[in-house]
């Protein structure tokens, strides 16, 4: 068996290899986007909450509900700031699978330059057998036409 063949099933290993790198970077991804679309979310929510405070201040407001409304603005600060951490964790997380997705692809592509080397090789030597061949051939009929 050439060489060639035999190193089919490594490259096949390696191209499962890259693909199961690709799909954990695809669930990153989806997590980076779910934390970025939650931080949006809560940023618009506490936003408009603001807004609404912000109406309904037109007239006397008693004390304790300007509290409430700034206790619960500081814990939506502390959820927003929570899940930006969390996001900062999820891009992170998604760099590291790109690197290693990266890694498996330049594996794989590494290992079909050297499949197509050793192919090349082999043609190459194939060629000159079946050059040898027809010289010996040659060889061999000019011989006789010499006797």
């Amino acid at each position: 068996m050439l060489r060639s063949q035999r190193l089919q099933p490594v490259l096949a290993l390696e191209e499962r290899k890259e693909q199961e790198a690709l799909d954990r970077m695809g669930e990153a991804r989806q997590q980076v986007d779910s934390h970025r679309e939650q931080v949006e979310n809560l940023e618009n929510y506490q936003q408009e909450y603001r807004n609404q405070i912000r109406a309904s201040q037109q007239g006397v407001v008693p004390v304790t509900r300007l509290q409430a409304w700034q206790a619960f603005i500081a814990q939506l600060d502390q959820v927003i700031a929570a899940q930006q951490q969390q996001l900062k964790q999820a891009e992170q997380q998604f760099e590291q699978r790109r690197r290693e997705w990266q890694q498996a692809w330049e594996r794989r592509r590494g290992m079909e330059k050297y499949i197509e080397t050793c192919r090349q090789q082999e043609q190459r030597e194939q060629d000159l057998r079946e050059q040898k061949m027809a010289d010996e051939a040659a060889g061999r009929a000019f011989a006789r036409r010499q006797r």
